[in-house]
């Protein structure tokens, strides 16, 4: 690292310190603080960064590479900076049936990315996933909390306009 560069690092705030103290209380072992840790990071930062995670790996006495493998298994946590439109577009049996190929290939046109990638300005990150549990309405996706359902690329292309106006 160049003697100019600054590497980033991570702090709870005051609050989250008191918190931390109080709870240390519960646990035998430091190492029984990582998950509680994990979700206020989250909480915090809307993500648990490499810099959270080893914070969490101090305060916990153990390696980043442990509070790693934990963060990676549950997949509750984001170990990506957030994205403004998270695009999950259903690719199983039934949407597959009803298209769901072809509107993913017109998202990833569009977006110019592919599933499983995000675009350059951070605003979209596209992937294919399996059961959105709307089987009935497909072709679907969901785009953060919403679903979208009976998709056609008209549909996409006036959703992607909505989406980008703001």
């Amino acid at each position: 690292m160049a003697a100019t560069e600054r590497k980033k690092t991570f702090r709870f705030s005051e609050k989250r310190e008191k918190e931390i103290a109080a709870l240390r209380g519960r646990y035998e072992y430091p190492q029984g603080l990582i998950m509680p840790l994990l979700w206020m990071a989250q909480y915090d930062e809307g993500w648990v960064s490499p810099e959270a995670m080893e914070t969490i790996a101090e305060i916990c006495e153990t390696s980043p590479a442990w509070v790693y493998s934990l963060a990676t298994f549950y997949t509750m946590f984001e170990l990506e900076r957030p994205i403004r439109y998270q695009i999950q577009v259903c690719h199983n049996l039934s949407c597959s049936l009803n298209g769901s190929e072809s509107i993913l290939a017109h998202l990833e046109k569009k977006l110019g990315i592919r599933a499983g990638e995000a675009t350059e300005d951070g605003r979209f990150r596209l992937s294919a996933v399996e059961c959105l549990a709307s089987c009935g309405s497909g072709p679907m996706m969901q785009v953060n909390t919403e679903y979208y359902e009976q998709l056609t690329p008209e549909k996409i292309d006036a959703l992607l306009e909505e989406f980008g106006r703001d």
